[in-house]
């Protein structure tokens, strides 16, 4: 029972790591989530199926140990293939999430889902006891795989890298199979403990090099937050820029010495927005959805001094690496608070905000519950009257995503425009769109002027050619939002 508790509860390990693994190179989508399951309940039901083929046609006391020697030399192999894999295959393709989610997860959960019907085999007396043996055997597993799921979950994610987890993993079942080898096989003659000892002495040097190599993989993360894989590298051209990455994706750039400088496009549009919600030089209230490197509110403090932001970041080891590295310093002013940005925004005051700033999606995974009609009610609510709502959204073609939160924010909001590079428009090119909107008129001339004088100058959108652009897309909402569905690439 021990044994199929332990092999179960790896199992369970494996398939809650599996995410963490992928999400550096394909996301954390909807597909992403449902590839891992699938393929993992694919794989155990295959790992069942073997088994007790095998369990009817051999002794499982001389198979059991070999399977879990090599369950740790799958495990081993994994982190390396893995990471050098999805550098090559980086994307959201149907293809490549199926691939990369194959390749992390299927063989060894296979190898470790044909333990237990061999167990069966080995505690099955009678014909008479077949009920109570499956039974008590399945509710074994089953409790092994509750537990590890809980415990991956609540403790070990958030206390150890990725790697660690898996080396682990891999040593302990390394460990497990040469104690049951030796428990099992304890009365062999001396040919069969010669054969024993060369296969503890191959298998032992199988699981370093695989372990070695798992060091050596390129490993994109400077730490391991409990929602990204995060990354900061200094700027060679500029000795206060700082650059974020997050899920290997450059996401944030700082310069730490003008927290004025705007390095992205995208930000720097942000920034024309942010320049003509109140009159030059006047602070304002900001709330924004998403913190990354904390850009645009140190832009908001250094261009409005006496500005309030209030930086809603689900991700508190985030905040902390801003702290430590990029900069950020919260007190009256700057306001990081830890938390769902849509649960958060719930606790403000109506009319509160000037500003709403929403960069919460990336190129690979987007909070869905963010996108909906009823949250851009909640944004309108906070705005107010006369506040300004300017939202991020990264698409590529057909760019059926932000077409669709096009819909959606000018369902709410009856003054809405869009800012994009003209070959993202015309769909022939993925690229940041920035959504913005207001319950009044928007500056559209005085916005465009400004996009106009910027290094990179961009079109902005709006009327009949937004409406044109929006074509018949569907209103998001909480009921129905197949966001990851609307960002997948075919090819």
């Amino acid at each position: 029972m021990v044994l199929v508790f332990f092999a179960s509860g790896v199992v369970l390990v494996l398939e809650t790591v599996s995410l963490r693994l992928v999400a550096p190179y394909l996301g954390l989508s909807l597909q992403v989530t449902s590839a891992v399951i699938g393929v993992s309940l694919g794989a155990i039901a295959y790992g069942a199926w073997l088994g007790g083929w095998h369990a009817d046609r051999r002794d499982p006391r001389r198979v059991l140990a070999p399977l879990l020697g090599l369950s740790a030399l799958a495990v081993a192999g994994t982190l390396p293939v893995v990471r050098w894999l999805g550098e090559a295959l980086r994307g959201t393709s149907v293809g490549v999430v199926l691939a990369m989610t194959a390749v992390t997860a299927f063989v060894p959960i296979m190898l470790l889902s044909a333990v237990p019907p061999m167990v069966v085999k080995l505690q099955l007396g009678s014909l008479a006891q077949t009920g109570q043996v499956v039974g008590r055997l399945s509710g074994v597993g089953t409790l092994g795989a509750v537990t590890a799921t809980l415990v991956t979950g609540f403790i070990l994610v958030a206390a150890l890298p990725t790697s660690v987890i898996m080396i682990a993993a891999a040593v302990l079942l390394a460990l497990a199979g040469l104690a049951l080898g030796a428990y099992l096989h304890r009365t062999r003659d001396r040919a069969g403990k010669a054969s024993a000892t060369h296969t503890r002495v191959a298998v032992a040097a199988l699981l370093a090099v695989g372990t070695g190599l798992s060091v050596l993989a390129p490993d994109p993360c400077d730490i391991e937050t409990a929602y990204h894989c995060a990354q900061v590298t200094a700027d060679p051209q500029r000795p206060g820029g700082r650059v974020l990455y997050l899920n290997s994706a450059e996401h944030s750039y700082v310069d730490l010495d003008d927290p004025s400088r705007l390095e992205y496009a995208y930000t720097q549009w942000i920034g024309v927005v942010a320049d003509l919600a109140a009159p030059t030089g006047a602070a304002i209230d900001a709330v924004h959805l998403g913190g990354g490197g904390f850009t645009v509110p140190g832009y908001l403090a250094a261009t409005r001094p006496g500005s309030r932001s209030t930086v809603f970041e689900i991700d508190g080891g985030l905040v902390d690496l801003a702290e430590r590295t990029l900069g950020l310093r919260p007190g009256p002013d700057l306001r990081a608070v830890v938390g769902d940005a849509r649960m958060l925004l719930g606790d403000l005051p109506d009319a509160s905000a000037d500003l709403v700033v929403g960069d919460a999606f990336g190129d690979l995974s987007v909070p869905w519950h963010l996108t909906t009609r009823e949250m851009m009610a909640q944004v309108r609510r906070v705005t107010g009257a006369d506040g300004v709502f300017v939202q991020n959204v990264i698409d590529g073609p057909p760019t059926r995503f932000v077409r669709a939160e096009m819909a959606t924010v000018a369902a709410v909001f009856p003054h809405v425009a869009l800012i994009a590079p003209r070959g993202a428009l015309d769909g022939r090119e993925g690229a940041n769109f920035l959504v913005v909107a207001s319950a009044r008129p928007l500056p559209l001339q005085a916005i465009a002027a400004r996009l106009a004088m910027l290094p990179e100058p961009v079109p902005m959108i709006s009327g009949s050619e937004l409406a044109a652009f929006t074509g018949d897309a569907a209103v998001l909402t909480d009921d129905y939002a197949p966001v990851d569905q609307m960002m997948v690439r075919l090819s």
